[in-house]
């Protein structure tokens, strides 16, 4: 004995037409809170409740399906991190990044093969300087006779290529390709994981694509590429912003440099096989060669950085100006 009440949803998926026109004509003499027990209702249930049990099998044999998409993604960013983190350098990566962000920018608000009055220079020149922090002569260049949209990258490229080379010259190539390797790692672990956040939105819902005659692989496929598209071109634009902004205090230069020392020596033992770093003994030598050094410093001085020693950013600033020593003179300031 089966009622309507618990049934209904499957009854209307995949036998709603037949049943609608076989109780709307009340054709079994049925009475309203009468329980159903005509075969025929029965044999027409069983029918619906076999097609949902095949369609949660078919949901469970694409589990798989659904895994190596997202594992051909994991392996292209991790792949992309082993290198990041491998390499010395990474400035041609950022400059391919910062270079790319400018021809998309400029796409987007000169389409190609259009006239000058239909360019949007007004979005160009907020885009420059949200995104590279400089204020470029964008309406004048527009103006010039002849000038095309190719001309214009090349204009913001070269300009952009200055001020980042304005910022190594002042804090040094070696901070600055540190700092790179920093920002472009951590932003890529963040990025990365909100994309697989959103992949699991997806996927809970995809197999009911199945009900619109969609096959929820292929709809997967196609939104899990979208958005990795998009995460690899957000990825792109916020390195850019963040390197193009963000400015280094230069007073206590050489805790800065500790700093970045020891972030990549961090970064250094990440990177070896956990089996051979054993119980930690082969990096004794190293802490004891950072801390002997730091006996030897001569006596403490307010008013002179040099003689601070290590100070942890969420530590009181030994230049007494009561605030913390990452908002002073340990401080990264970004500019909006």
């Amino acid at each position: 004995m089966f009622f309507l009440s618990v049934e209904d949803d499957l009854m209307r998926i995949f036998a709603g037409d037949k049943l609608e026109g076989l109780l709307g004509s009340n054709k079994l003499g049925l009475e309203d809170g009468e329980a159903l027990e005509h075969p025929l209702i029965s044999k027409m249930l069983e029918r619906a409740q076999a097609k949902v049990e095949s369609m949660h099998f078919d949901v469970r044999k694409n589990l798989l399906k659904f895994d190596d998409v997202m594992n051909d993604q994991r392996k292209a960013i991790y792949e992309q991190r082993r290198e990041i983190m491998d390499a010395e350098s990474i400035e041609d990566l950022v400059v391919d990044m910062r270079h790319q962000v400018i021809e998309d920018t400029v796409k987007a608000t000169i389409p190609p093969g259009s006239y000058p009055e239909q360019w949007d220079v007004d979005s160009l020149h907020t885009e420059c300087h949200r995104l590279l922090g400089i204020d470029l002569p964008v309406k004048k260049w527009a103006q010039e006779e002849g000038i095309a949209d190719n001309e214009i990258i090349e204009r913001i490229i070269d300009e952009s290529d200055k001020r980042m080379a304005g910022k190594v010259g002042r804090y040094g190539a070696n901070i600055w390709r540190q700092l790179e390797k920093s920002i472009v790692l951590q932003l890529l672990d963040q990025l990365w994981k909100e994309h697989l956040l959103n992949l699991d939105h997806v996927r809970q819902g995809i197999n009911l694509r199945a009900f619109g005659q969609k096959d929820p692989l292929n709809e997967y496929k196609t939104e899990a590429f979208g958005a990795f598209e998009h995460m690899l071109s957000i990825m792109n634009e916020t390195i850019t912003q963040t390197l193009c902004l963000v400015e280094i205090n230069t007073q206590g230069n050489e805790d800065l440099q500790k700093m970045m020392d020891q972030e990549e020596q961090e970064m250094h033992e990440t990177r070896q096989d956990p089996a051979l770093m054993g119980t930690g003994a082969p990096q004794q030598p190293q802490q004891q060669s950072t801390v002997q050094p730091m006996q030897q410093k001569q006596a403490f001085d307010e008013n002179d950085p040099a003689t601070w020693g290590k100070i942890q950013r969420n530590a009181p600033c030994p230049c007494g100006s009561g605030k913390k020593y990452k908002h002073c003179h340990g401080k990264i300031v970004q500019n909006a």
